[in-house]
């Protein structure tokens, strides 16, 4: 509305100008005085009425779409909470580092991310759907304790049920269903990479097929240590060979995480997905400059030639 009133008033003052105009000119040479300054005398009030119709335009608000770059899309973060998680080769223990990297992770990343938490030993459960409210996924993570085997199939094959919204299995004879095509969409796996499930390869070419990127993060050393279950003391070590396996399968990376303070920058190494979305860019200010100095100069040009403000 502001825009038609402006843009009204804007040809008003036009056609007022060319009456105006029209009419001392020919007063002018009725009474044979020569009309002073041609085109140029009337500059000043030309760049007066072109500040106000560009002020006009500016009310409306205007914009112009841009594209811009972003992080955006789904991430699952799939912990492992075996009882190999609970060694101290890793400060205090690797589960408990694991959060702590994860914690830092969820914090790093903007309101466009939608982050989601699997817990997994031989088995996975989602303990956290994707959301924007990464307090959701922050609450998750501080829950997990210690327990059972691993299975890093199981991880990644509920990682992709919690992207999907559908059940996601890999059958017995290592056939997998269609689930899609999802390229916004990452799993980080945080594990030591002691794998006892055994369908790891099907399930991480799953992922590939569907376009998912998996990053692994190894939590541990590979001189390892030893760990209590249930009355045992076993030895446990980090294994990066499957971890690295499955994220060159899935065009992720693996990222190794021997001590506490490479965890706690595990969120600056993993690169994320890019979406480009068209955003306005309000125009709007620097019309508005543009307006006042039009008005300024069409001010100034007619107080120099006149003596007056028209």
């Amino acid at each position: 509305m502001l825009l038609v009133v402006g843009l009204l008033l804007t040809a008003a003052l036009v056609w007022a100008a060319v009456v105006s105009a029209r009419r001392r000119t020919a007063a002018l040479t009725a009474a044979g005085v020569a009309v002073p300054g041609g085109r140029r005398a009337y500059l000043g009030i030309g760049l007066t009425i072109a500040g106000v119709g560009v002020l006009a335009i500016a009310t409306a608000g205007p914009a112009a779409m841009l594209p811009v770059p972003r992080t955006a899309g789904t991430v699952i973060l799939a912990i492992d909470v075996s009882n190999s998680m609970g060694a101290d080769d890793v400060a205090p223990n690797r589960l408990a580092a694991a959060q702590r990297a994860a914690r830092a992770f969820v914090a790093a990343q903007p309101d466009s991310v939608d982050i989601g938490v699997i817990a997994f030993e031989r088995g996975a459960l989602t303990t956290a759907r994707p959301a924007a409210d990464h307090s959701l996924a922050l609450k998750a993570i501080d829950r997990l304790k210690v327990t059972g085997g691993t299975s890093l199939g199981a991880a990644i094959t509920a990682s992709l049920t919690a992207i999907t919204g559908k059940q996601v299995a890999v059958g017995r004879n290592g056939t997998a269903p269609d689930i899609g095509y999802w390229p916004s969409a990452t799993i980080v796996i945080f594990s030591d990479g002691q794998d006892q499930g055994g369908d790891v390869e099907q399930a991480a070419t799953l992922a590939q097929q569907a376009n998912v990127h998996i990053h692994t993060v190894g939590v541990g050393t590979t001189d390892g240590a030893t760990v209590k279950v249930d009355g045992y003391h076993l030895q446990t070590s980090l294994e990066e060979e499957t971890l690295t396996l499955i994220a060159q399968t899935t065009g992720g990376g693996y990222h190794p995480a021997s001590d506490t303070a490479r965890l706690d920058g595990i969120a600056d190494t993993i690169d994320l997905r890019l979406t480009v979305s068209d955003e306005p860019l309000p125009l709007a200010g620097g019309l508005i400059g543009l307006a006042l100095a039009l008005l300024t100069g069409g001010a100034a040009i007619t107080v120099l030639r006149s003596g007056r403000v028209i």
